[in-house]
């Protein structure tokens, strides 16, 4: 059967630890795996659009000497022209992985259970856990460590959140999340993290105070108050959350030399900023180069010598 990562729970630690130390490797030699992935194809199915996603993944399997084909929503239609299993089962007769990015987690999961080849979520719902690996990297990177980094977490209990805090948890960062109360995270994942952060020796907390999640910590995050698909809300989110914004007196009530992260796009003059996102302090621009390294590694995992064969048969 194919290895799916549909979110960072479909890696262990010592996997998850491995890909952000691989990923740090790529980055400084990336020659180290050039033509790993040769006369591999890797299909990009997007239904939401993406700048980030789409150019990391492209570029990056380039240079590792595959190749990608891009499949837009206007040319798939997944689950309106036809099934989402039978796109997934022909699709895997053609190509050795495909990259989903989509609304519904649903969607991804009944993709991946017809796939015969790896599927990758590159955006759902739910999670986003390639943003996570680049996240992490970017944090090992400016911090020197990850196990009892203490990072804060301010804005929107989002996809984005579900996936950092996983990755925090499972590999001992201490994190602190800053929401307004109606927009906590999912209820189940939060349940489900806190345990596995108290197995792995992490602390994860939710506080309503901005000023107070920040005190100590050596990383900031924030997203989008308004994501994909949220616009009609925009009116009522700008005004709930102007309380969380990242600005120069949040950032001064962290830890000295703290670091600002954000997954961009970013609504400057909302959950951020001119004035932090451009400062010294930024590293978004580092953050946004380490989704390519990161998603790297995740490729030479899956697909790489030591990776899953390609399954030319599918049962279903």
């Amino acid at each position: 059967m194919a290895r799916h990562f549909l979110t960072l729970g479909d890696v262990s630690p010592a996997e998850l630890a491995g890909l952000v130390s691989r990923a740090a490797e790529l980055k400084r030699r990336p020659s180290a795996a050039r033509r790993t992935l040769a006369g591999r194809v890797v299909a990009l199915m997007f239904q939401k659009p993406s700048m980030r996603t789409r150019v990391s993944f492209e570029v990056g399997v380039a240079r590792l000497g595959g190749s990608t084909i891009y499949l837009g929503d206007e040319t798939v239609k997944l689950g309106e022209r036809e099934p989402v299993k039978d796109v997934a089962r022909g699709l895997s007769r053609y190509v050795d992985a495909v990259v989903l990015r989509t609304f519904s987690h649903r969607i991804v999961e009944e993709f991946a259970a017809c796939a015969g080849v790896p599927v990758v979520n590159g955006l759902s719902d739910a999670a986003h856990p390639c943003q996570a690996l680049g996240d992490l990297l970017t944090m090992r990177e400016h911090c020197g460590r990850l196990e009892g980094l203490r990072i804060a977490y301010v804005g929107d209990g989002n996809n984005v959140l579900h996936s950092l805090i996983e990755g925090c948890a499972m590999l001992g960062v201490h994190a602190t999340v800053s929401t307004p109360e109606a927009y906590r995270p999912d209820a189940a994942v939060w349940t489900r993290v806190q345990a596995l952060a108290a197995r792995r020796g992490a602390e994860l907390r939710w506080v309503p105070d901005p000023r107070e999640a920040v005190r100590g910590a050596r990383i900031i995050y924030t997203d989008v108050w308004v994501s994909m698909g949220q616009e009609e809300e925009r009116q009522s989110r700008v005004k709930v959350f102007r309380p969380f914004q990242v600005d120069s007196a949040l950032v001064k009530r962290a830890a000295p030399e703290c670091r600002v992260m954000h997954c961009l796009p970013a609504h400057r003059g909302e959950e951020i900023t001119e004035e932090v996102i451009e400062s010294a302090s930024s590293v978004v621009f580092d953050q946004a180069e380490n989704r390519l390294h990161a998603q790297n590694a995740l490729m030479l995992l899956l697909l790489g010598r030591g990776g899953r064969p390609r399954a030319r048969s599918v049962q279903r």
